[in-house]
């Protein structure tokens, strides 16, 4: 059964038996992606291995990038990986024209991400380091939603877009 008003952010992170509590089809799609994950259909596996298993373990066992992962979860779940930068506020964020984009720091968390690595203390780290009104550039094979929540929460100005099929390009522009 579908749940509605959904607010379960699919990330690295995400417990692949909570994914799949909140949407059921997407055990269909993990299937697709690797059929190793056909075992995620005895009810034994579901309620123990699935509970303690993150999308990002996940990954490592099917043998497929995280990003692709993360990226086909959230699109068969109609969580467009950029789609929560489309708004209006987004576009306030963002500096009008590209050229004024000059960050102090740049950081591709690509392969850390690959290798388990969290970005978010590195991230969180790096930021604190800057003046105010320098711009930290994150690089992700995907929006790091949760991140960007806890920039935006320390009052940190923030906008993100999409760069490449799996690239996606954070800025943080310290307060």
């Amino acid at each position: 059964m579908y749940k509605e008003n959904i607010d379960l952010a699919i990330t690295p992170d995400t417990k692949v038996g909570e994914l799949l509590d909140n949407f059921p089809f997407l055990e269909s799609v993990l299937i697709e992606l690797a059929p190793v994950f056909t075992k995620l259909k005895s009810p034994v596996l579901r309620k123990t291995i699935a509970k303690v298993t993150s999308l990002r373990q996940a990954a490592t066992v099917g043998q497929i990038p995280i990003s692709k992962l993360i990226n086909e979860l959230r699109r068969a779940a109609g969580v467009d990986s950029d789609s929560d930068f489309e708004g209006e506020s987004w576009k306030l964020n963002a500096p009008k024209i590209e050229e004024e984009i000059n960050p102090s720091v740049v950081y591709d968390a690509a392969q850390d991400l690959e290798d388990g690595v969290h970005p978010g203390a590195k991230v969180a780290q790096g930021v604190s380091k800057l003046n105010s009104g320098e711009i930290y550039l994150l690089i992700t094979p995907f929006t790091p939603a949760p991140l960007i929540d806890k920039m935006k929460e320390k009052g940190h100005t923030v906008w993100s877009k999409k760069t490449g099929s799996s690239r996606f390009e954070t800025y943080i522009k310290k307060c």
